[in-house]
């Protein structure tokens, strides 16, 4: 059995390149296809060029050549898999090639973040990255929180790590098209810490989990209609994760799932949210999940505790 998680990439027989987007693969690997060979594509491997595939158009591409896999995401059976692109194992050799690379990586080594659990995904992984690509750095498990805080630490520095500026995060804003006002966006953003620019180029630190943080999946619930809600959080440990998890105190949601990267790291414990998505009812237990399709509409998480902290309510 191949051993995969989120992050990681890999190439198929036929040199389609997928990215895995989830840690459990019962049937073939769960991921989104990301690129195809294409002698028109804008990208550019080895003498090979290829077409990037955004969400939608992937799925299109799939439903025409390989309406089998077609699944909520893409399901490619081990027997195709040629090649897995892990992120930690790219991290050497961008070092010696990108100045940006090696400025994220010193800063985490010098706050104690073992280069063993960093990595490099997005289109630098398989090297088809362009002028207007972005810098998508992992780091494993705990580890994470450490680096989230020492690159948020060497914003306030002189060196080639910045901070966002405004223009940078109206442009983020409109991609991912919230549901939440411009001015909650980027407050909740900013607390965040993990986002930046390193020498010119928008960066984002995302969490994969450790190995050993992998335990069995959670199986799929059953819908039961849509619910806004207001719950203090009890543990947020997998908040930065994908799905982002919220542990909540509330007479019937046991916790909150968000599916869209928007709303990754959106409260701490011990916060009051407000939260409305779609309610799934799991054995004995119920959830909310926020982020059922690629820009979801009418679903949100806003920390009322941090809103009221900055007087926005």
């Amino acid at each position: 059995m191949l051993k995969t998680r989120l992050r990681d990439f890999f190439i198929t027989m036929d040199d389609w390149i997928f990215a895995v987007s989830d840690y459990f693969h019962p049937q073939g690997i769960r991921s989104t296809l990301r690129y195809v060979p294409d002698d028109g594509g804008e990208r550019q491997m080895n003498g090979k060029r290829y077409r990037k595939y955004d969400f939608d158009d992937s799925f299109s591409f799939m439903r025409k050549h390989r309406p089998e896999w077609v699944e909520d995401v893409h399901v490619v059976p081990e027997e195709q898999v040629k090649r897995i692109l892990s992120p930690n194992e790219a991290i050497q050799h961008l070092m010696a090639s990108d100045s940006r690379i090696a400025a994220i990586v010193k800063v985490l080594e010098e706050a104690g973040v073992p280069r063993s659990h960093m990595g490099v995904t997005g289109s630098l992984l398989p090297g088809l990255q362009n002028e207007t690509s972005d810098v998508d750095f992992v780091v494993y498990g705990k580890y994470w929180f450490t680096a989230r805080d020492a690159i948020d630490g060497e914003k306030k520095r002189s060196g080639p790590i910045e901070d966002i500026s405004m223009e940078m995060w109206e442009r983020i804003y409109k991609k991912r098209i919230p549901e939440i006002s411009f001015e909650e966006f980027v407050v909740h953003e900013k607390r965040k810490g993990n986002r930046g620019m390193v020498e010119g180029t928008y960066f984002d630190l995302l969490f994969v989990r450790d190995w050993e943080q992998i335990k069995e999946p959670t199986a799929r619930g059953k819908d039961s209609g849509t619910m806004r809600i207001e719950a203090t959080v009890t543990n947020a440990d997998l908040a930065f994760d994908s799905p982002a998890v919220y542990k909540v105190e509330h007479p019937e949601i046991d916790h909150v799932l968000s599916y869209t990267h928007t709303y990754a790291g959106q409260a701490l414990p011990g916060e009051l949210i407000e939260a409305q998505g779609v309610v799934e009812r799991v054995g004995d237990k119920k959830r909310l999940v926020v982020g059922t399709s690629r820009e979801p509409k009418g679903e949100w998480i806003r920390s009322l505790t941090l809103l009221k902290k900055e007087n926005m309510i």
